[in-house]
């Protein structure tokens, strides 16, 4: 059965930048380690898709909607149907001095963000800063191995699978009608990444869950109690 617009699919997946022959990207901490690419800081396993959201390249999403479930295929997409195209008035040259006084040091192959889009410093040199807008695999030819593993079908499954997404998964998850309640335990560190994951969660919600319009929050916080043995300690030294 074909896959459409706005359906959850959980996907594992391998990307190779086929101009350099090299592993860009992967859902497999193992092939990760094995091609020299692995990042402590990334969560690998199944990625959620949302089809028809422009959240994946063109021709990927094309692709996964003549898929099965439990089916692996391999694609190769031009940069039409990857990346895009290189435009070479998406390099531009900006004087140091805006960086300064947003207090950024910019060096060749930084990543910044501008007011209107994620650049990377190509140069810097008498006090003018050259960046490129363009996707740093603008104009690549990339191959893609792609396995469907899971179609999402209850709002509660679609929920907890934004939240990983986001990195801010819910310890529980009810949906009643139309209204959806998200429990967030006290062992879920309340941070800046939390209250902004938490964020994106309700909003993803509404935005691709059909029939969701409102969503209640329960957040339990524990009081830090200091050890009595070792606070009896320091004062006994």
């Amino acid at each position: 059965m074909p896959f459409n617009d706005r359906d959850f699919l959980e996907i594992e997946y391998d990307t190779w930048d086929k101009e350099g022959d090299s592993l860009i990207s992967t859902t497999s901490e193992q092939h990760a380690k094995d091609a020299g690419a692995y990042n402590k800081d990334i969560r690998y396993g199944p990625a959620l898709v949302i089809l028809g959201t422009h959240s994946i390249i063109s021709g990927l999403d094309r692709e996964l909607r003549k898929m099965e479930l439990n089916s692996t295929k391999r694609f190769t997409f031009g940069p039409e149907d990857a990346f895009g195209v290189r435009q070479e008035d998406l390099v531009r040259v900006m004087p140091l001095s805006e960086f300064k006084a947003r207090n950024i040091n910019p060096y060749p192959g930084m990543h910044v963000d501008l007011e209107d889009a994620h650049a990377i410093v190509k140069s810097v040199n008498s006090g003018r800063v050259v960046v490129d807008l363009n996707h740093e695999l603008a104009g690549h030819t990339v191959e893609y191995e792609v396995k469907v593993v899971r179609k999402l079908d209850k709002p509660e499954d679609k929920i907890a699978a934004l939240g990983r997404t986001y990195a801010a998964e819910p310890t529980g998850i009810s949906v009643s009608g139309s209204s959806a309640t998200l429990e967030y335990g006290a062992k879920v560190s309340k941070n800046i990444d939390y209250f902004i994951g938490r964020a994106n969660v309700i909003a993803a919600s509404f935005s691709y869950i059909d029939g969701i319009s409102k969503v209640n929050v329960k957040e339990e916080y524990e009081k830090a109690v200091e050890k009595t043995e070792e606070k009896e300690g320091k004062e006994e030294k």
